[in-house]
C-alpha cells in the first residue's frame, strides 16, 4: 500500500475517534472542556493541537462567527481569534496595520513580550497562559493574540455588542427629571451611574456566573458608607452560585442568591433609572449590576421603600408628600377595599352609621365571591393580552373588555356594578404601585383575604392579616427588618416614610441597613 494511501487511512481513523470523542464529552465548564482535549488548561505552543482544541471547544469551522486569522509578523507566525459578531473591526484593522511595519531584526526572544511591550497600540491589553480564560474573554467579545512557539497569548479589548440608547424607562416614569435609562450594556450602566456619583469610594466589583454562560455581574457600592459585612456576605453568595447559567440575568440572580422560598413579596428593589439608583448606593446600599439586564437589583430593602417613587423627589416637598400620601393610600385600597367590602356584604350589621347603601341591592345569579374571583381573572387576561398585543390593537382591546363585557354582564345579572366598580379602584391601586413585583404579591394577598373573608367572615379578615403581618415580619432582606420603621419602630423614620421631608432637613441616613457613615451632612463646628 503506497505511503499517501496508508496517510489517508491512519487521517480518517484519526477523525472517526475525534468524533467518538466529541459525543463521549460531558463537560460541564470551559475549563473541564479544555483539559478533556488537551489534558492540561494551557496555551499549546503548536499551532496544530492549538487549532484542533479551537475547533472542538469553541466550534473553530462549525461555527461561522469563530474565526481565526493567521497571519507572519515580525518573522513570527502568529494567529488572532475573534467572534466576528461581537469584535469591533476597525480597531482589529488598526491593530494589524501597526503590526506590518513590526521589523523581524526588532524581535527577541520572548516575543510575547515584546508585541506586549511595544507593537500593540492598544490600551487594555492581558496577558494569559490559561486557555480557558482566554476562550471566556474571547466568548465576550475580546480578541485573542497567539504566537507560534509560546505559551502566552495576549488579549485585546475589541468589544463592540450590540445596543440601544438610554432611554427613559417605562415602569419609572417621571413628569420632571432625567429621560435616560439603563440599557441591557453592562458598562453603559455602570458609566451611566458614575456620571452622577464622582466620588472615589464607588467600587464595582466584576464576577461571572454561570459554568456555561459566564455571566458578568457587577456589585457596586460606596466603600467609606456601606456596611462591609453586608458586602462581604453578598459576594460570598454569588460566588457559591454554580448553575450552568444565568441567561434570564438578574431574576435568576435573585432567586439564586436569596432562599425565599414561596413568599410572594419582593426582597430587593429593581430599578431601571440611573439617579434612583444613585441615591440608594448614597444611602449605604448595595447595588447588583447583571450584564444583559436594564434592570438593577437594590439590596437590601423594605415594605416601604418599594412604595415609593422618583416623582416624589422631582416636586416641592409639599406636593411630594401629596403625591405619597395618595400612593400609599391606593396601595391600602388595593389590598383591603375588596375583602371590607365583602365583609359588611355578608354581615350587613357591621356597617358604619350613615352607610347603609353599600352592598348590591338587587339578587344576583353569582355570590359575591365567584363574582370578585372571575374579575380578578378578567383582569389578569387583560393585562397578559396588553402586553402580547401590539399598542394600537390593545386600546381597542381594553375597550372592548371594559365596556362590553362590563356592561353586558352586568346588564344579565352575573355581576354587581359595586362588584366592578370596586374591583376597578383596588386594580388602579395596583398600578400605582411604584414596584411591580409588589403589586403581583398585593394582589395574591388580597385574593387569599377574600376568601378568608367568604369563609369565615370577620374571624378570616383579621386572623389573615395578622399572619400576613406576622410573615412581613419574619422574613429580612439580607439581615434588615422588611417592615422597618414599622417594625422595629423607629418615630422619626417613620414619619419620613410618609411625609417627603425637605432636602436640608434630612441629614441621616436610614438606620436599618447599618451605614458605616451616617450623616449626608457635615456636623457643624461649635
Amino acid at each position: 500500500m503506497p505511503e499517501k494511501e496508508k496517510e489517508k487511512e491512519k487521517e480518517k481513523m484519526r477523525e472517526a475517534e475525534l468524533k467518538e470523542k466529541k459525543h463521549s464529552e460531558q463537560s460541564d465548564s470551559i475549563e473541564e472542556s479544555v483539559i478533556y482535549w488537551q489534558g492540561k488548561d494551557t496555551v499549546l505552543p503548536e499551532f496544530d493541537k492549538l487549532k484542533e482544541t479551537f475547533k472542538y471547544v469553541m466550534g473553530l469551522g462549525e461555527s461561522f462567527d469563530i474565526n481565526f486569522r493567521e497571519m507572519t509578523f515580525g518573522g513570527r507566525h502568529t494567529g488572532l481569534l475573534f467572534v466576528t459578531g461581537l469584535s469591533k473591526d476597525v480597531v482589529l484593522t488598526e491593530i494589524l496595520e501597526r503590526l506590518s511595519y513590526v521589523n523581524p531584526r526588532g524581535m527577541n526572544v520572548d516575543a510575547a513580550e515584546d508585541f506586549f511591550e511595544y507593537y500593540i497600540p492598544h490600551i487594555q491589553v492581558t496577558k494569559y497562559t490559561e486557555l480557558s480564560k482566554i476562550f471566556i474573554q474571547v466568548m465576550s467579545g475580546m480578541s485573542a493574540f497567539f504566537i507560534e512557539g509560546e505559551e502566552t497569548a495576549l488579549v485585546i479589548d475589541t468589544r463592540s455588542y450590540p445596543a440601544r440608547n438610554p432611554e427613559e424607562p417605562s415602569l419609572e416614569k417621571v413628569v420632571r427629571g432625567s429621560r435616560d435609562g439603563f440599557t441591557e450594556t453592562l458598562l453603559t450602566n455602570i458609566a451611566l451611574v458614575r456620571r452622577r456619583l464622582r466620588d472615589p469610594g464607588l467600587k464595582l466589583e466584576l464576577l461571572q456566573v454561570g459554568r456555561r454562560t459566564k455571566t458578568d455581574v457587577c456589585i457596586a457600592y460606596i466603600d467609606d458608607i456601606v456596611d462591609k459585612v453586608q458586602v462581604d456576605s453578598i459576594r460570598k453568595k454569588i460566588e457559591k452560585v454554580d448553575i450552568d447559567g444565568i441567561p434570564l440575568a438578574d431574576k435568576q440572580l435573585e432567586e439564586a442568591i436569596i432562599n425565599k422560598g414561596w413568599n410572594p413579596y419582593p426582597l430587593v428593589r429593581y430599578s431601571e433609572r440611573p439617579d434612583t439608583v444613585s441615591s440608594h448606593l448614597l444611602e449605604g446600599r448595595v447595588v447588583v449590576f447583571v450584564d444583559t439586564s436594564p434592570s438593577v437589583m437594590i439590596m437590601p430593602t423594605t415594605y416601604f421603600d418599594l412604595c415609593q417613587h422618583a416623582e416624589e423627589n422631582r416636586q416641592t416637598p409639599f406636593m411630594g408628600t401629596y403625591l405619597r400620601l395618595v400612593r400609599f393610600l391606593g396601595i391600602f385600597a388595593s389590598l383591603f377595599l375588596l375583602p371590607l367590602w365583602m365583609l359588611f356584604v355578608i354581615e350587613p350589621s357591621l356597617k358604619p352609621e350613615g352607610m347603609e347603601f353599600i352592598g348590591p341591592q338587587e339578587n344576583v345569579k353569582l355570590p359575591i365571591i365567584m363574582q370578585f374571583l372571575i374579575v380578578e381573572l378578567g383582569i389578569d387576561l387583560m393585562r397578559m393580552a396588553a402586553v402580547h398585543t401590539p399598542t394600537p390593537l390593545a386600546s381597542a382591546m381594553g375597550l372592548i373588555a371594559a365596556i362590553l363585557i362590563g356592561d353586558v354582564a352586568v346588564k344579565t345579572g352575573l355581576f354587581v356594578n359595586e362588584v366592578l366598580l370596586y374591583m376597578a379602584v383596588a386594580a388602579i391601586g395596583m398600578f400605582a404601585t411604584p414596584s411591580y413585583e409588589l403589586g403581583l404579591a398585593n394582589r395574591m394577598i388580597r385574593l387569599i383575604l377574600l376568601v378568608l373573608v367568604a369563609a369565615f367572615k370577620v374571624p378570616g379578615l383579621i386572623i389573615g392579616t395578622t399572619v400576613i403581618i406576622l410573615m412581613l415580619v419574619l422574613h429580612r432582606s439580607y439581615n434588615s427588618a422588611y417592615l422597618w420603621p414599622f417594625i422595629p419602630f423607629n418615630a422619626k423614620a417613620m414619619m419620613e416614610t410618609f411625609i417627603r421631608s425637605p432636602l436640608l432637613t434630612s441629614k441621616k441616613r436610614p438606620s436599618f441597613n447599618k451605614p458605616r457613615d451616617n450623616t449626608r451632612q457635615p456636623v457643624k463646628k461649635k
